[in-house]
């Protein structure tokens, strides 16, 4: 649980960072137009931290962490996460400057869509692991309540 809060923590403050560094580099450089660095800010913030908030919350409830799904999402989550926001960046910044956008951060951005799809996947897999057996028992719980309703 402790990772979990860790990183809603490092991506909260690298969240507010992003929206400093846009606020001060658009600025110095007297900059108005449209920019990918408006939005590193929000997120890292809504993917970041807001996610892992909820995924301690999960974990919580249901003690996802303690397994390999679990390790296998945060990984391939914060791995792809980096790697998009660190291309978005990379996009705003040559912008600002007034540079032709590069085709290979493109595609460094859509590698690192790709991680954090695989570490969601990974995520719901780990829930589904560890809340199926609470669907089962409710549900089973539910038809016998249903049968005792009928024999009255």
């Amino acid at each position: 649980m402790k990772k979990i809060y860790v990183a809603a923590l490092a991506y909260l403050i690298a969240g507010l960072a992003g929206g400093l560094f846009y606020r001060e580099y658009t600025k110095a450089h007297d900059y108005t137009g449209d920019t990918q660095l408006a939005v590193v800010h929000t997120h890292l913030l809504a993917l970041g931290m807001l996610l892992f908030l909820i995924v301690l919350a999960l974990d919580a409830a249901l003690g996802i962490s303690g397994h390999r799904l679990f390790t296998l999402f945060f990984v391939f989550y914060n791995s792809g996460l980096v790697v998009t926001v660190a291309a978005m960046t990379v996009h705003g910044i040559r912008d600002v400057q007034g540079e032709d956008p590069l085709a290979a951060v493109s595609g460094i951005a859509g590698l690192g869509h790709i991680l954090i799809t695989l570490g969601l996947i990974h995520l719901f897999l780990a829930i589904r692991k560890q809340a199926a057996p609470r669907w089962r028992a409710a549900e089973a719980g539910g038809a016998r309540e249903a049968e005792v309703g009928r024999a009255s």
